[in-house]
């Protein structure tokens, strides 16, 4: 599919981002759908994370169709895997939406784990107290009632602000046997590493142990290794031969589907710890990230990567933006302009690691001024398609670059797919939303979905709608 041709619109915009640029809005499904994408409840550079909640809390008030609301928070907790802003777009449902047949039945589906439940109860009580509404008890109940007695020990939370044990008090679930050995006390420990370690305590040789039979004996998934890299090392530094050996075993990289973000906390954990032999993990990871390469998805033709450097990008964004293009420079061989006050390309050495790619790329930050006519008007040759990776924080000029963007498809008679990623996520587009799509978010599916929109441009929010509550 490709984009219409005629003119974009008035670079002036209809609104001005939060550095003071012209701007576009985006259409409150899309904004909403890009927050619930985005938001890791953390600090940025214009917002806080208090303003994340506000703001959520504001678009649902305002969305008139809640039912889309309920899908993009199923959507982004069943596709996307993100917790923390599904639970708290649901506990603010139970607020806003009254009397409604279908908000059980969302309640029980966004549900994926028990703690899911105890998460969104949480979030409500601490929010709004009590009573507790009748959908959502009824919601949350036939989620807690669906799960077995294995899942509900995995997950009780006893020494938790509030248990599993206090969840089925307050919600009273429909009996199971499962629920009735939980609330009695009788229910077996689960046998996880996560068990295993509480049950090792503070004893060091019991951790070590702990950590030695869980290693020796692959019981711990791939996702669990890399979360506790530092710990392993910290506490059994003698299962380092085989700790590195399942770190880069392929058809384990290649069955969790893991991708090269997924190595960033890791990698980030080990150079803080100044452990010892901490090099040698790091070189493992190295290796296994390249591995992790070939889950990336391939994208026909020629692929254009604009990452901003400019100094809204410090921190968190510029990490996950220099990560993005040495993964697309590697698996794709994408092409990469940084842009900041102005733009220029960056000759990719596709020999060297991703890691390696995308600390050399961070460290090019310019960390200056933020000009995206510059990306159209450097730009050198036709292109499928060009990623913008941004805050979309755009403010030199202070008119948005849709004429920068008609001249550079005049000039190379090329109508390129232009996907705008939003690393921040502060609902803004530097473009006609007709003209670009915007979505802000990283998680194991990020590729997957720009695969997926590089096919269909409107498949998202498609996508959220064919949820099914």
């Amino acid at each position: 599919m490709r984009f219409n041709t005629p003119a974009l619109g008035s670079s002036r915009g209809n609104t001005a981002n939060l550095a003071g640029g012209a701007a576009f809005t985006e259409t409150a499904r899309l904004e909403l759908a890009s927050l619930m994408l985005t938001s890791t409840l953390t600090d940025q550079f214009y917002t806080k994370a208090a303003q994340d909640v506000t703001r959520l809390k504001k678009l649902i008030a305002e969305q008139s169709d809640k039912k889309f609301v309920a899908k993009a928070a199923l959507y982004a907790r069943r596709e996307a895997g993100l917790r923390s802003i599904s639970h708290l777009a649901a506990a603010e449902l139970a607020r806003q939406v009254k009397g409604a047949d279908w908000t059980a039945g969302f309640f029980a589906s966004v549900v994926r784990r028990p703690d899911d439940a105890l998460e969104i109860l949480t979030c409500y009580l601490g929010q709004y107290g009590r009573p507790i509404p009748n959908s959502l008890k009824k919601g949350l109940g036939r989620a807690l009632a669906s799960f077995d007695e294995y899942q509900l020990a995995k997950y009780r939370k006893d020494q938790a602000e509030l248990s599993m044990v206090d969840a089925v008090n307050l919600l009273h679930p429909p009996p199971t046997a499962a629920l009735a050995k939980l609330v009695k006390g009788t229910l077996s420990a689960a046998e996880t590493w996560e068990t295993k370690l509480t049950q090792a305590g503070s004893d060091v040789e019991a951790k070590e142990q702990a950590w030695t039979e869980l290693v020796k004996n692959r019981k711990i998934g791939y996702f669990a290794l890399l979360r506790n890299l530092r710990n392993i090392l910290e506490t059994a530094p003698d299962l380092l031969p085989d700790v590195v050996q399942m770190l880069t075993n392929a058809k384990a990289i290649r069955q969790s589907l893991v991708m090269p973000f997924r190595f960033s906390t890791a990698l980030d954990a080990l150079v803080a710890s100044g452990l010892p032999y901490a090099g040698v993990l790091l070189a493992a990871l190295s290796e296994a990230v390249d591995v992790s390469l070939a889950n990336v998805p391939a994208f026909n033709g020629r692929t254009l990567v604009a990452l901003d450097t400019s100094g809204s990008m410090a921190g968190r964004p510029i990490k996950i933006g220099a990560l993005f293009a040495a993964t697309l420079a590697k698996s794709n061989g994408a092409d990469l302009m940084l842009f900041s006050s102005d733009a220029e390309y960056l000759p990719i050495n596709r020999r060297d690691t991703t890691l390696s790619l995308a600390k050399w790329i961070e460290a090019k930050a310019a960390m200056s001024a933020t000009n995206f006519h510059a990306i159209f008007q450097q730009a050198k040759g036709a292109y499928d398609r060009i990623i913008l990776l941004s805050d979309m924080q755009g403010w030199v000029g202070h008119d948005a670059p849709t004429q920068a963007f008609a001249d550079y498809k005049n000039r190379t008679r090329s109508d390129p797919k232009v996907f705008s990623f939003d690393l921040n996520g502060h609902g803004t587009l530097m473009f006609p939303q007709r003209n670009i799509y915007c979505l802000a978010g990283f998680s194991d599916k990020t590729l997957e979905t720009l695969q997926m929109l590089d096919g269909d441009p409107q498949a998202l929010i498609r996508k959220i709608e064919a949820m099914n509550l």
